[in-house]
């Protein structure tokens, strides 16, 4: 697979919807996971990330102008154990609980389907960091309607074992902009991943549609300590 120009990717696509990034950084020291939110509505663009114990949760930037909570007021990132979950929604808690458990991602997910938010029905994006032994793997899952059609639940796990350094994977929820929004397809799309987090916090944010961005969480997890690094960025300040 051709890896792309994540910042080109973002500055091509003025809708991806929200997206996460898993990889290792290109000096091989560290795992790397990004997760960012987007809006096109008032509900959805009042939001902000805040830090949440280990993780992170979204939070009303104006709780007076809050609507309906439930698809946007979620922990996108927890930690369990030497594992790091990142998603789109409520499936985070999902995931968390079940591998505490004793399930694997993959069957955690599998209680769960894409978002009722007829005629969208936004997929679910997953992904989990397993940090073991110096080294890590990673997986991510879309869980997506059939083409629209909200009957069938079509679910996608990608496995990453041994992933190379500078080398990481991009999924996200949208094609593009659209009524109804056009569901992502396709494999993860394979990006590259620098050493400093704020070079690539920063040239993150920077390509994101400057309407239609909301917040960005970027981590880097150090292989040999277990070190962490995270950086929030939010439109609302």
């Amino acid at each position: 697979m051709k890896t792309i120009d994540i910042y080109q990717e973002l500055k091509e696509n003025s809708y991806p919807g929200r997206g996460i990034i898993i990889g290792k950084s290109k000096d091989g020291k560290k795992a790397v996971c990004a997760y960012f939110i987007m809006g096109r509505s008032g509900n959805s663009r009042n939001r902000v990330f805040v830090t949440d114990g280990d993780g992170i949760r979204t939070q009303a930037f104006d709780p007076s102008k809050l609507e309906d909570p439930s698809l946007i007021i979620y922990a996108p990132v927890r930690v369990l154990g030497n594992k790091t979950i990142v998603t789109n929604g409520d499936q985070t808690d999902t995931i968390y609980e079940l591998m505490d458990k004793q399930m694997t991602f993959e069957q955690s997910l599998r209680t769960r389907e894409f978002e009722p938010d007829a005629p969208n029905y936004t997929p679910r994006i997953s992904g989990i960091i397993h940090m073991e032994d110096g080294g890590f793997n990673y997986a991510m899952s879309i869980l997506k309607s059939a083409d629209g059609d909200p009957e069938e639940c079509r679910r996608f796990t990608f496995s990453y074992n041994r992933p190379k350094a500078g080398s990481g994977h991009f999924i996200h929820t949208y094609m593009g902009d659209g009524s109804p929004l056009p569901s992502f397809e396709g494999e993860p799309k394979s990006v590259a991943i620098p050493d400093d987090i704020d070079e690539f916090a920063d040239g993150l944010w920077n390509s994101l549609n400057e309407e239609n961005k909301v917040s960005l969480f970027v981590r880097y997890i150090s292989l040999d300590t277990g070190a962490v690094a995270s950086k929030i960025i939010n439109k609302n300040q």
